[in-house]
């Protein structure tokens, strides 16, 4: 399918809404548009005019289950099916507006986020999806995604392979050839030489050796804190960072910073598939869904950064 393939998310959350608004905003010849939803949850947001001018891949769904705010299995089935599908289709590339991991959970399907559900059905020959967050030229990719910080995992393995993946999302995505990586400290101070945490030494440090010996211009690690300092004032300014990727190794030690400065203009990009993902990069927002409050600059972001 030659269509960007677009979900609409938990039905009691924002996701109906901010792409009904993002798909207004942009207008897009219907050739360019599928919509795997329901028209009535399109309907129910105010998305008629959007039922009458996109195919609709209809998930079924229960007009009087639609419950703004509310966390519910139907509403994680709803979601979880949508995903399945939009797998099924292969379309050109895939936008996913948010859904709730514990809506999920409750329709019994144990994944940690989409990202998860999307390697499930795309993945083949060992493909690894990746969790890239971009919000112009500053791009963050995590090591590891949705897991407490007690259970992280990174082995010097898990590193290179990683970054070696990401380097070719570089090549056919953005046009670089040849990336320039910053790669955050796990510890404060990057573990001040083992004082304050020895992963660095044991994981990091090893890693970045390999992939130099690879061709691969990658930093030692660097502490996360003034790190990102500099990435702020680039994105600030509009000047050309002095890395084209920086390399976080838990959720927050990157989210948090990317997400501070670009705020809704921060998109996910699931990369290592044959399709391209992009979302949103905030949630559901269950206290304004229904409310007509959501704003959509992040759909919007996400819808062109496939166009």
């Amino acid at each position: 399918m030659d269509k960007i393939a677009i979900t609409t998310g938990d039905p009691n959350g924002i996701g109906a809404e901010i792409t009904i608004k993002a798909l207004k905003k942009l207008d897009l010849p219907p050739e360019r548009v599928v919509l795997i939803s329901n028209k009535e949850i399109l309907k129910y947001y105010g998305g008629s005019e959007i039922v009458d001018k996109y195919e609709i891949i209809e998930i079924s769904y229960d007009l009087n289950n639609i419950k703004p705010s509310l966390v519910t299995k139907e509403a994680g089935e709803f979601s979880y099916q949508s995903l399945k599908t939009v797998c099924e289709l292969k379309p050109a590339a895939i936008v996913t507006a948010p859904v709730a991991k514990n809506a999920l959970y409750l329709a019994g399907h144990h994944f940690n986020g989409q990202t998860e559900i999307l390697q499930k059905f795309l993945a083949h020959d060992n493909q690894l999806a990746e969790m890239l967050f971009v919000a112009d030229n500053f791009r963050v990719l995590l090591l590891t995604r949705h897991c407490a910080l007690k259970d992280i995992h990174l082995t010097k393995e898990i590193v290179v392979t990683k970054i070696i993946n990401l380097v070719e999302t570089f090549r056919t995505k953005f046009n670089i050839e040849n990336p320039k990586f910053a790669l955050c400290g796990f510890n404060p101070h990057s573990g001040e030489d083992g004082i304050l945490g020895d992963e660095e030494i044991k994981i990091l440090i090893p890693a970045v050796e390999e992939l130099r010996k690879n061709g691969i211009n990658i930093s030692m690690p660097l502490p996360a804190d003034t790190l990102f300092v500099n990435a702020a004032k680039h994105y600030y300014t509009g000047t050309k960072d002095d890395y084209d990727c920086y390399i976080a190794n838990y959720h927050d030690q990157g989210l948090i910073p990317i997400k501070t400065v670009a705020g809704d203009k921060t998109i996910n990009t699931t990369i290592g598939l044959d399709i391209i993902r992009t979302s949103p990069g905030h949630g559901t927002a269950f206290d304004i869904a229904g409310k007509n409050l959501a704003d959509c600059s992040g759909m919007l972001a996400a819808i062109k950064s496939v166009l």
